[in-house]
């Protein structure tokens, strides 16, 4: 099991969010948390993956003093639709006006993974393409008010009330929507354990 591969490594997760590092728990991973704040710009001309592959890798170069041993695990999420990035609302009505251009709508999310170690830094992505239902003003604004949505990217969590009534089709992994692909992070640390 990866437990055992990984019984000589220190896993290092830099991430505040708590749905990650539950994921790092459900993954029955030990692993230690590090956060160092960073400035989350990238150059415009940038899109899609190649953004969120420019902040998960910008997150790790704040840590330059690893050990033999660790493995550094940054990452980055963020929403593609009409070909712009949506990151996280910075107030309430922001956040409405998000929802409501996602509404009877196709869009991406898209998280990029780092992992970096003394010897390598690998970076791997997954996007998962999300449709809404045509929502109504009253849902957006319920779900706004009663939820969190200014933490999130795109102004919505898929595992909260919205995701529950709005989505109405999803291809791809579903926990890459909520901020970690899973099957992407397993894989690629039985790789870093056994190479």
């Amino acid at each position: 099991m990866l437990k055992d591969l990984l019984k000589d490594h220190n896993i290092i997760l830099a991430s505040g969010s708590p749905r990650r590092q539950q994921f790092f728990k459900d993954l029955d991973l030990d692993f230690s948390i590090q956060l160092k704040e960073i400035e989350e710009v990238y150059p415009e001309n940038l899109e899609a993956e190649e953004i969120s592959d420019y902040l998960a890798l910008l997150k790790s170069k704040a840590f330059t003093d690893l050990n033999t041993n660790d493995i550094l695990i940054t990452s980055d999420t963020i929403v593609w639709h009409k070909n712009k990035a949506l990151g996280k609302p910075k107030n309430l009505d922001e956040a409405k006006k998000i929802i409501a251009s996602l509404s009877d709508d196709t869009h991406e999310v898209i998280t990029s993974v780092c992992f970096k170690t003394v010897n390598e830094v690998k970076v791997v992505h997954h996007t998962t393409k999300v449709t809404f239902k045509k929502l109504s003003k009253e849902e957006i604004d319920y779900y706004v008010n009663t939820h969190k949505p200014l933490d999130k990217a795109g102004a919505y969590g898929i595992q909260e009330w919205i995701g529950f009534i709005g989505i109405s089709n999803i291809e791809g992994s579903h926990f890459n929507v909520m901020g970690l692909p899973t099957h992407l992070v397993y894989e690629t640390l039985i790789t870093l354990a056994t190479s």
